[in-house]
């Protein structure tokens, strides 16, 4: 079996530093009724963390960067194309 590997992102994107972060997923809890979890990227803000969009092994680092910055682009600025820079 092999060990999770936490992976970090920092990337720039509309001029601030975004910090990403994936964590392996967990087990499900029948008990407390929740379910299992797969691995997934979070955004790292203010000491808190907000799931970002499922981990997949082997995906090309570029192909990651694009993602989570759509994903920025829809959740964080509220799906408005970025300014163009003079």
């Amino acid at each position: 079996m092999s060990k999770f590997s936490i992976e970090q992102r920092r990337i720039t994107h509309r001029g601030t530093v975004f910090h990403f972060v994936s964590y392996d997923g967990h087990p499900g809890n029948a008990k407390r009724e929740q379910p299992a979890t797969g691995p997934a990227w979070y955004l790292m803000r203010e000491g808190r963390r907000w799931e970002v969009m499922p981990q997949q092994p082997g995906q090309d680092d570029a192909e990651v960067d694009r993602m989570l910055i759509r994903w920025l682009d829809e959740h964080v600025f509220g799906g408005e194309p970025p300014t163009p820079s003079d």
